[in-house]
């Protein structure tokens, strides 16, 4: 053999090693569901103060719709749930810093977040919509024709509201939620433009006139929200969420929770 074959076949062999050297000193590529599975604990960031998705109840313990679905997941992928309460403003970091594997937090998706985070299918309905007591048939905006709709002034529903309303509707307007609630409860509207959460509270306040949805003014549902390149995580999520809809459990946290049926649309 030359020299110059086996200082050849020399630096080769040498680069092999370092290549096998440097391998062995990467990171593993995550996988956050075998991390949870092996742990047999999830940690889900939910809502602290905003009911009924999340919030504290009597006996000072975290309730409400995004509780239930957290508890889901973890029944469904066999691990203890461990809750983290979380605000709007440190769901994202949380889940980024991996104090959290999930986030169900009423979080909605837009292209901002999807440049940092992943999505599921959405879990529950969130959305702004006309309601009304039973008998009003009111199928789309068209049909507010000459009737008299309560809305929170300043509130998207109001503002919706004004773009698709005929010129013969009447939007009377109120200056804060407590006041539109109000307004329907005491029967001086029988119409109100506002949040399925808001309804739900209605619903709560007074089942005499439990509001009844005539259509959506604006959808934007909740997803649950999980680190970027976790593909079996995010099927897994997926599945279990499209087995909760198949089972009939997200029909019953939207009854008990948004005291409303999903939406046809959901």
């Amino acid at each position: 053999m030359s020299k110059f074959n086996a200082l050849r076949l020399g630096a080769v062999a040498a680069a092999s090693l370092a290549t096998v050297f440097l391998a062995a000193l990467a990171p593993a590529a995550a996988d956050a569901l075998a991390d949870i599975e092996k742990a047999k604990v999830i940690k889900i960031a939910v809502p602290q103060d905003f009911a009924p998705f999340g919030s504290a109840g009597l006996d000072l313990k975290p309730q409400g719709y995004d509780i239930d679905m957290a508890n889901y997941i973890g029944k469904s992928l066999g691990v203890k749930v461990e809750i983290v309460p979380v605000t709007s403003a440190n769901r994202i970091p949380y889940l980024q810093t991996k104090k959290v594997d999930l986030v169900i937090s009423s979080l909605g998706k837009n292209a901002e977040r999807e440049k940092v985070i992943d999505f599921s299918v959405p879990y529950a309905p969130f959305f702004s919509g006309v309601y009304g007591i039973a008998g009003e048939k009111i199928a789309n905006a068209d049909a507010l024709a000459g009737k008299t709709v309560g809305a929170t002034r300043g509130a998207i529903e109001e503002q919706e509201l004004t773009k698709l309303a005929p010129s013969t509707a009447t939007i009377k307007r109120y200056e804060d939620n407590n006041a539109t609630i109000s307004a329907f409860i005491s029967g001086q509207v029988d119409l109100i433009a506002t949040g399925n959460t808001v309804a739900a509270v209605i619903a709560e306040k007074s089942a005499a006139r439990k509001p009844e949805l005539k259509f959506v003014i604006k959808d934007s549902p909740c997803y649950v929200g999980l680190n970027k390149e976790e593909p079996a995580l995010l099927a897994k999520v997926n599945e279990i969420i499209a087995k909760a809809k198949a089972d009939g459990t997200l029909e019953q946290l939207s009854q008990k929770w948004l005291k409303q049926p999903l939406p046809a649309t959901f």
